[in-house]
């Protein structure tokens, strides 16, 4: 069994169905499963998502980690990959990822670049071939395989956000982590509603009081105090 992928979703109804028939388009179901956990949104996600061909799963609790480990648990693949809404995901994902993972990754990520021609994001995007911690993030997607996250413990829900910096610090304490030299393509919705120089701030506070050892929840108050979601 490949690869299984948990989207966590909240209020995703102009993405979710493009990125679930991009992954069936890109891997059959007998070799790759799709579930969408979503957090009861009032949009009709869920529905578009079941439409499109997604195995939906409705969270218990809201919040990425909680959502992503929700998925983990309900998925039947020795790779989970997690894959957020509004990302363009790259059409060789299932060979990619299971020819890493053959080759001795248990863990690895792609770069990325940004769906604007924007420059000052296009030096962001070149940043995501590098292999430092602050060039990381989970929208450029996460593999890992089942063994390794059950080992790890999963996603740590404490965090509201940094959780996928987190858990990419534990998983290269124990097993090699590939950045996959291929590109996934993000959403700049989030610098477009915001502008760059805001984003930034807000991500250079998170990252300080991240490694500043300051609790998670008020490292997700504070980043979302600076950062309009819409």
């Amino acid at each position: 069994m490949g690869p299984g992928r948990p989207p966590p979703t909240h209020n995703e109804a102009p993405h979710i169905a493009r990125l679930v028939q991009q992954l069936r388009a890109c891997a059959p179901p007998e070799t790759v499963e799709i579930l969408v956990v979503d957090a009861h949104s009032p949009d009709g996600t869920a529905a578009l998502a079941e439409a499109a061909g997604a195995t939906v799963l409705l969270a218990p609790r809201p919040g990425r980690a909680a959502q992503m480990n929700h998925g983990a648990a309900h998925a039947t693949g020795r790779i989970l990959y997690f894959v957020h809404a509004d990302v363009g995901i790259h059409p060789d994902f299932a060979a990619t990822i299971e020819q890493a993972v053959t080759t001795g990754y248990e863990a690895g990520c792609y770069r990325f670049r940004f769906d604007s021609a924007h420059p000052l994001l296009r030096i962001n995007s070149y940043g995501t071939r590098f292999n430092g911690i602050m060039s990381r993030g989970g929208d450029q997607t996460l593999f890992i395989t089942r063994d390794l996250f059950g080992r790890l413990g999963g996603f740590n829900e404490r965090f509201v956000v940094m959780e996928d910096f987190e858990i990419i610090q534990r998983i290269r304490r124990t097993a090699r982590f590939l950045i996959v030299p291929q590109s996934v393509l993000v959403s700049a919705r989030k610098y477009e509603t915001n502008g760059w120089l805001r984003v930034q701030l807000a991500n250079l506070t998170a990252f300080a009081l991240y490694f500043l050892k300051v609790e998670p929840a008020r490292i997700g108050r504070t980043y979302k105090a600076m950062i309009n979601h819409r």
